[in-house]
């Protein structure tokens, strides 16, 4: 199975301003799409809802040498607020399920890079589309 990261970018703003029954609705959404993955042949592997971005630290360094600096990485309206890590065999199918939280926003899908170690990589194969991060200046 592929293993897959749904980001789940949203207005912090939005959210700090819901009612308790818009809230309760979006965790009712989000019960509903676990139990879709699952019926599907999704399998769920992780996942998180996030604190609000103004509690993020930033870390700029290298070992034992950092700054930090509190807030989000980038100031934009749309932070990330959650994500899903799920394994699939079946990514249209998966894409189709996001359609649940997606609504008239946007969900990302990404495949993670299986690691040297995973059976059946091939590591020049598995690391030849993958980024190289980029040195933090």
């Amino acid at each position: 199975m592929t293993q897959y990261v749904i980001l789940l970018p949203g207005d912090e703003s939005r959210w700090q301003q819901a009612s308790a029954d818009e809230r309760s609705a979006m965790y009712d959404r989000h019960r509903r799409f676990m139990d879709l993955l699952q019926a599907r042949g999704h399998r769920i592997i992780g996942g998180a809802e996030l604190t609000h971005s103004s509690q993020a630290h930033v870390v700029r360094g290298e070992l034992d040498a950092v700054t930090v600096s509190e807030g989000p990485y980038a100031e934009t309206v749309e932070q990330l607020t959650g994500f899903y890590g799920v394994e699939s065999d079946d990514l249209d199918d998966l894409l189709n399920v996001c359609g649940l939280l997606a609504g008239s926003g946007a969900v990302e899908v990404r495949a993670a890079v299986p690691g040297p170690d995973d059976p059946g990589t091939d590591v020049a194969h598995a690391t030849s589309g993958a980024a190289t991060p980029a040195p933090v200046s």
